[in-house]
């Protein structure tokens, strides 16, 4: 008789991705998810979220991916989406300085919503639209590396949906980090036993979620059909 196996758990981590309205958030979740890129794309208005099923050095998962709108209106609707988040994607364009610059309210906002700490959590800043001519760029990679790590965030790529020049790296470097961070907590609880230093936002290592590998609540992944909050409506 086959050996018949129980079908291996894939763990299941929400990212939510954060950035201001037309730095092309939409665009990486759609190239990651359905390998598609639409120059045309609408704003968010809302939320909406997308599953993508991954393998990394050799663990399972289930990113369920939060597309934001990034107009300062739409706060009220995705703040609440924030709290249980594992990682976040911050996203500026490299040909939009303004865009980075708005990056420290970002952060502060996702900070203050999601209730973490910034050296605790795994922050990712994500360049978008590494595509463009080179005349045209506004912001340095050296420049927001100094930057990611003044906020301690150790984590930065440059990407372009359009070409998916690192697309898929991008949101593999998020699941490392989240499992350097996960570790990090596991060998704080062995090396305190059961001794837990209520300050600090430590999850216990078994709180992390799992779902089976067609993705758990939300969207089936295989569809890759977005679950909307809102809607989408004006052009990027």
């Amino acid at each position: 008789m086959a050996n018949m196996r129980p079908p291996s758990k894939s763990t299941l981590l929400k990212v939510v991705i954060l950035g201001d309205g037309g730095v092309g958030k939409s665009c990486l979740m759609n190239r990651f998810v359905s390998n598609r890129f639409d120059e045309n794309s609408f704003h968010t208005i809302g939320v909406e979220f997308m599953n993508k099923d991954i393998e990394v050095d050799g663990q399972k998962y289930t990113l369920q991916i939060w597309d934001t709108a990034g107009q300062e209106r739409f706060r009220a609707l995705r703040t609440p989406f924030y709290r249980g988040s594992d990682i976040c994607l911050l996203t500026y364009a490299i040909n939009d300085r303004d865009s980075f610059k708005s990056l420290i309210q970002w952060h502060e906002e996702f900070l203050k919503y999601a209730d973490v700490k910034s050296d605790q959590f795994p922050f990712i800043v994500v360049g978008s639209k590494n595509d463009i001519e080179p005349q045209y760029r506004q912001v340095s990679a050296e420049e927001v590396s100094s930057w990611a790590q003044e906020y301690h965030i150790s984590s930065f790529i440059e990407t372009s949906a359009k070409t998916s020049l690192n697309v898929n790296e991008a949101f593999v470097l998020a699941v490392r980090q989240w499992q350097k961070l996960e570790k990090a907590t596991e060998r704080e609880m062995r090396a305190h036993g059961d001794t837990i230093d209520l300050t600090r936002g430590v999850r216990l290592p078994n709180q992390s979620r799992s779902c089976c590998s067609s993705g758990g609540s939300g969207v089936n992944s295989r569809t890759n059909s977005p679950a909307h909050y809102g809607h989408s409506n004006d052009m990027m």
